[in-house]
Parts: C-alpha cells; sequence; structure tokens
C-alpha cells in the first residue's frame, strides 16, 4: 500500500518562504511526482512535478519562484518529495497535494499523466496573508 504524507504547511506572509515535503511510504519504483493545489471551488492545478531523473515541469505561477526536488537516496520504497517556495503571495494560498504516477497514463511532461488512479497525499495547508 502506498502513502503519501505531506508536511510543512503553515501561514505566512507575503514575500516569505516555504518548505513542504511529502514522505512516501511503499514502492512507488521510478514513478514521477508532483505537487499540486486546490482552492475551495476551483479545479486542483498542476504547480511542479518531477521526473525519476529529475527533469523538472513548472506552471507559469511557479516559475522563478519554487522549486522541487526529490530525495531517491533511501530506495524505492522510501523516496521523498519537496517544494521549496520564495516570495510567497496571497494568491499561493490554497492546500497543497503530492502524488505519484503510479498508474497509466504515465507522466510525458505535461499535468495530465496525474490523475484519480495515481496515490495522493492528504494535503498541506498553506496561507499567505498581505
Amino acid at each position: 500500500q502506498v502513502q503519501l504524507v505531506e508536511s510543512g504547511g503553515a501561514s505566512v506572509q507575503s514575500g516569505g518562504s516555504l518548505r513542504l515535503s511529502c514522505a512516501v511510504s511503499g514502492y512507488i519504483y521510478y514513478a514521477s511526482m508532483a505537487w499540486f493545489r486546490q482552492v475551495p471551488g476551483k479545479e486542483r492545478e498542476g504547480v511542479a512535478a518531477i521526473d525519476y531523473d529529475g527533469k523538472s515541469l513548472y506552471s507559469d505561477a511557479a516559475k522563478g519562484r519554487f522549486t522541487i526536488s526529490q530525495d531517491n537516496s533511501q530506495g524505492n520504497a522510501k523516496r521523498s518529495l519537496q517544494l521549496q517556495m520564495n516570495t510567497l503571495k496571497p494568491e499561493d494560498t490554497a492546500m497543497y497535494y503530492c502524488v505519484a504516477d503510479i498508474n497509466p497514463p504515465s507522466y510525458d511532461g505535461t499535468w495530465y499523466a496525474f490523475d484519480e488512479l495515481d496515490a495522493w497525499g492528504q494535503g498541506t495547508q498553506v496561507t499567505v496573508s498581505s
């Protein structure tokens, strides 16, 4: 059973920084991973994604401010994912979710590979005040 647990969400002021983490338990092998976010009443949107080899994808909102990284050094059953968020803005306020692409379609450099069939965490709340 694959489980993803996010942490690091908090309330910060505009211009501040946060580092989100996602701990993975269970084998996800070489799955690509990503961070999504969602605001109540809106669709979930991709923020940043990374494949096993480290190639990353960012949304326009995240480019230049956020950095996605991963730690695969503990093996394929204990991978982790991070999201360093700098220069935070009020519009970054959302629930942030970690996802592992463990089911088809395989990640192809777009957000569409990450769907409800994949492994999602429960989310961590980020609130940015002006």
